[in-house]
């Protein structure tokens, strides 16, 4: 399995030839408001994914560059981890969306996170957390049908079901499939 691809883009594995482009999204100020800061450079982040194609290798993790088809131009990130009980859980996050992206590439990427990690991958279910203020993303996810099943200080944390995203593909399967 290299790439996962929808309408009008792919996942793809990343690589230590993206540390670069996964780099520059982190430290983006424009990007990043709600995501885990970032330390070191360009090198650190490249020994990161070197250490990450350890675990991808194990299927323990699964780190994507999302590209636009058309262009294969990079747009932004994605990851699965923290698997819990061989398939019982993932997790997902560092999900960036960069100013090229297509106009739909947020709910196409998000439901190829789900196709992969539900369908391919056979996981039951699906843990992630949101920082608070993120109400757009926070939106997004209750559209989906993601439950929030607790809340912190900072964060909400959420679940979703196979059976949640199947009833939520189920009317938006346009965005993966085109129609004849």
């Amino acid at each position: 399995m290299h790439s996962v691809e929808g309408k009008t883009i792919r996942l793809r594995l990343a690589g230590s030839d993206d540390a670069a482009y996964i780099y520059s999204l982190r430290v983006n100020s424009s990007l990043n408001e709600h995501l885990s800061v970032v330390s070191g450079d360009v090198e650190a982040q490249k020994r990161w994914l070197l250490n990450y194609k350890a675990r991808e290798q194990a299927a323990q993790e699964y780190y994507f560059i999302i590209e636009r088809l058309d262009t294969g131009l990079a747009i932004g990130t994605v990851r699965l981890y923290d698997f819990i009980d061989g398939n019982a859980s993932f997790c997902w996050g560092s999900w960036i969306l960069d100013e090229n992206k297509t106009r739909y590439a947020a709910i196409e990427s998000a439901m190829l996170v789900y196709e992969f990690a539900f369908k391919k991958l056979g996981f039951k279910s699906c843990h992630f957390d949101v920082r608070k203020q993120n109400t757009k993303v926070i939106a997004f996810h209750e559209k989906m049908g993601a439950l929030c099943q607790r809340e912190s200080e900072l964060d909400y944390f959420f679940t979703m079901s196979p059976a949640s995203y199947e009833r939520f593909f189920s009317t938006k399967s346009k965005y993966l499939v085109s129609e004849s």
